[in-house]
């Protein structure tokens, strides 16, 4: 009877299994579909994100009206013939005549502004100027670096590793900045008239000597009179040829 009731209850229990198989596929579609709709509109939007982030005409836009570092060189309308270097573009002709008149044909940089002689607006104009490398302009035309460790007072006399550029006003060929081998000619602000004077009135007690900042030279012929006179003549005559210096190598004033 047992055996009989169980053969009757199986085809329940398989309904059963099979209701809650089909429940289980069917709740998978739906949680696939949710999925779907919900990360559809994540796409979307990341897209607009990538597509705003690529949208490179409008930072190219933004980039271009930015100002220059160069404008700040330039004189507004001005004469282009004369503005600096820095505020134009021009067909540099190296074939021409070393120190003979060159005619370069030249143009503004964007966002300089200039004139011609007929305070008309231009744009493209030509510069006269001598065929000539920058390193090759008279010391007038360029400025350079200063040295204060070099010995001005000294044979031979030192030369010292300069940087020197180019003034705004003058046109020439190749680096507008360039090295240079300059003669030390920096002063501490010693008067070569007032060491002479100590040399002649006290130089006996060394007094020139401690003016020029030589201590020990000063102490001795403090102590020696002048070295009874001598020392005090030869000084004389090196400070008037200028032999003699101040202690720090500098020049006279």
């Amino acid at each position: 009877m047992a055996a009989l009731a169980g053969l009757r209850a199986l085809p329940r229990l398989c309904a059963v299994v099979l209701f809650l198989s089909q429940l289980y596929v069917l709740s998978g579609r739906v949680g696939s579909l949710m999925t779907t709709k919900h990360s559809q509109p994540q796409s979307t939007f990341a897209k607009s994100l990538t597509s705003a982030s690529t949208n490179t005409p409008y930072f190219k836009a933004a980039e271009s009206t930015e100002i220059p570092s160069y404008v700040t060189k330039c004189p507004s309308n001005g004469l282009c013939s004369r503005l600096p270097p820095d505020c134009m573009t021009c067909n540099t002709n190296y074939s021409c005549i070393y120190g003979k008149p060159a005619t370069f044909d030249c143009k503004v940089k964007p966002h300089v502004h200039c004139v011609d002689e007929n305070n008309h607006k231009q744009e493209n104009f030509t510069i006269n100027m001598t065929c000539q490398f920058c390193w090759q302009l008279p010391t007038t035309d360029y400025v350079c670096t200063n040295s204060t460790s070099c010995m001005t007072v000294s044979c031979p006399r030192q030369r010292y590793n300069a940087t020197c550029t180019v003034r705004d006003h003058i046109h020439c060929l190749g680096n507008r900045v360039f090295p240079k081998m300059l003669y030390c000619n920096w002063t501490g602000g010693y008067k070569w008239s007032t060491a002479l004077a100590l040399s002649i009135t006290l130089g006996g007690f060394g007094a020139d000597r401690f003016y020029l900042g030589q201590w020990r030279e000063g102490l001795g012929k403090l102590f020696s009179f002048g070295g009874l006179g001598i020392w005090t003549l030869i000084d004389v005559l090196l400070i008037g040829v200028g032999y003699v210096g101040p202690a720090d190598g500098s020049l006279y004033i």
